[in-house]
Order: structure tokens, then sequence, then C-alpha cells
């Protein structure tokens, strides 16, 4: 998407739940993909969202360090262990 383009914010509403919908336009611009989760922060003037990348996305640059599949296993292991 052409930068010049693209706005960078855009008004949304929010539902009685709470609930948004982020634009299109915006999703795209930074990789939010359906089913993607994104991290929302209290920052000083407001709400930051950022797109929280999947260890999938990142199995090719962390090979180096073992088999994608044995990290999910690891992690799967870690979180029921603090349960």
């Amino acid at each position: 998407m052409d930068d010049a383009m693209m706005t960078r914010a855009k008004r949304v509403k929010v539902t009685r739940h709470g609930q948004t919908t982020l634009p299109k336009e915006l999703r795209e611009a930074v990789g939010i993909r359906e089913g993607g989760e994104v991290l929302v922060e209290v920052v000083e003037k407001g709400l930051r969202v950022s797109p929280i990348q999947r260890l999938e996305d990142c199995a090719g640059s962390l090979s180096r360090f073992g088999k994608y599949s044995d990290w999910v296993r690891d992690l799967d292991r870690a979180e029921a262990e603090e349960e």
C-alpha cells in the first residue's frame, strides 16, 4: 500500500461490549491478519494497539535454535506448569 495514500489514523466506534473493528487499511499496514492478536496498552495520551508476532512467523529465523514443533511443545509444557 502506498504510504502517501494511507491514512495513519481512523475514527472507529466502540460497541456496548467494548468491541471495535480495526479498519482494513490499518490492519494491512501493520500486518494484522484474521485470527491475529494485538497488544493493547494504556499510554500517556491514550491507547496503543500493536500486532503480536506469532511464533510460527518467526520460525525460520529461529531454526538455528531448534525445530518449531519442539518450541511449541516446550511452551505448552511451560504454560501447563504455570497453571
